[in-house]
């Protein structure tokens, strides 16, 4: 219940006020972040955050000129891997090998059977479907800030080759998907702020198959 309030109490903030949240609850959401689940645990995108001002505010034009983007305490940005690569499906099976102290033959079995299938795709399929692992902590993390008590605003509204270029993404075999500034919201210049928050109703959301 405390989960749900939480978030009903959280919305997409359309101004903040520059007051920089604590180190450790953006830790905590990062972390909220990292425990994500993802397509055969490759995790295969990586968070920027970005508390450089001189950086948000080039990131802000080519975000729409959203204010969030300057006046937020840190900008987290998502960034897919651009395409999978024998290399990066190895890193991520070596590293649970690693971790857990053994192999297993049915893993190993796995990892032969991606790496035959994921490298051999097209580039831009494969940075489609890390996009969407990427979006899936993303909403982990926006959730984690919810019961942080602190605002978070998803934006797809940005171009995504300018924030490659301003932060070098590409070189580092990346590609940006979405950006989350995290914040606390500026009631007086929100327009949203007071507004009933607006969903489906559960019976035309969900159905139920028996």
């Amino acid at each position: 219940m405390e989960l749900l309030n939480k978030l009903n109490w959280r919305y997409a903030a359309k101004a903040m006020n520059g007051e920089t949240v604590a180190e450790e609850k953006i830790e905590r959401i990062l972390e909220a972040a990292r425990l994500a689940p993802t397509s055969s645990g490759l995790q295969p995108f990586e968070i920027f955050v970005i508390k450089n001002q001189e950086i948000k505010e080039k990131i802000r034009p080519v975000a729409w000129n959203q204010s969030v983007i300057t006046d937020c305490s840190h900008l987290l940005v998502f960034a897919a891997w651009d395409t999978y690569t024998e290399d990066r499906i190895n890193y991520m099976f070596d590293l649970t090998n690693d971790i857990r102290g053994f192999k297993n033959e049915g893993w190993e079995n796995y990892r032969q059977k991606l790496l035959s299938f994921y490298p051999q795709q097209d580039a831009e399929v494969n940075f489609n479907h890390a996009a969407k692992q990427a979006y899936i902590a993303f909403s982990q993390a926006i959730t984690a800030a919810a019961f942080e008590g602190v605002d978070a605003t998803p934006l797809e509204g940005f171009e995504p080759d300018a924030v490659d270029e301003i932060l070098g993404l590409r070189d580092k075999g990346l590609r940006s998907a979405v950006l989350l500034p995290i914040g606390y919201r500026k009631e007086e210049n929100d327009w949203l702020v007071n507004l009933v928050k607006v969903r489906k109703p559960m019976e035309e959301l969900v159905t139920v198959i028996d």
